[in-house]
């Protein structure tokens, strides 16, 4: 993962520490003596990708249907969302003439949770998510190494943590498939990933390294720009 020195959404091209949910009310929670008890629900994300661009509005309406949180970048649209609210999706896509390939994100492959991280005792604020994606490189060592360093990052690299919780991320989820990352930013609804995610790195020397370390397994997916490495995909407003 990488994620500093980005800009919010149309503010390409970018570099960002790696690699969506309602803003509010994702969560439900309680306070037992000191400690916060989060009642999780599985979030799951579903990529559209249009072999033909000229369906993504008729797509775009289909999809609105659903209780998920809507996101788009070129002929990408994706769901985000409480893994309940997809049963019939496909099936629904199924039966319209849409040229498009599915792509399911179903568990993450790292979570960053504020409640368990950051040694908080009050509820978590109402929040508002960021989505963007990226590659792996094709090398598969390289992708096992990948995996590997946040597989054991909370032990051997604390401070990525530690930034996170100072920079107010409230959830950070990781998914991959095949080799696309698929990156979720949670963060409170009053504030932007701008002004935030600067201090994750903010006097955190290791945070910078290990943002220097991630960038050699990263690149950018189909149609995106020489360099260009992470998109943001442009969240969709319900009507």
């Amino acid at each position: 993962m990488r994620l500093n020195g980005f800009k919010e959404v149309n503010y390409l091209p970018f570099l960002i520490f790696v690699l969506v949910l309602v803003a509010c009310g994702q969560k439900g929670q309680k306070i037992s003596g000191e400690k916060i008890i989060v009642s999780e629900q599985k979030r799951v994300a579903i990529e559209f990708v249009l072999e033909d661009e000229t369906f993504k509005n008729s797509l775009i309406d289909l999809l609105k249907e659903t209780s998920m949180e809507l996101f788009e970048w070129k002929n990408h649209v994706v769901l985000f969302g409480n893994a309940g609210d997809t049963s019939g999706i496909e099936g629904l896509i199924r039966k319209t003439d849409f040229p498009v390939n599915v792509k399911k994100y179903n568990t993450p492959m790292y979570v960053f949770n504020r409640a368990d991280r950051c040694n908080e005792t009050m509820a978590p604020k109402p929040w508002k998510n960021y989505l963007l994606t990226a590659n792996l490189v094709k090398d598969s060592v390289l992708q096992q190494e990948y995996k590997n360093y946040h597989k054991t990052q909370f032990e051997k690299w604390p401070e990525v943590a530690e930034g996170f919780c100072r920079a107010e991320f409230q959830q950070l989820l990781v998914f991959l498939n095949e080799r696309q990352l698929m990156l979720v930013i949670s963060i409170p609804a009053d504030k932007t990933l701008d002004e935030l995610n600067p201090k994750t790195v903010e006097n955190n020397p290791r945070g910078v390294e290990w943002n220097n370390i991630m960038g050699k397994y990263q690149e950018g997916i189909e149609g995106t720009a020489p360099g260009e490495v992470w998109v943001f995909l442009e969240k969709i407003e319900s009507n």
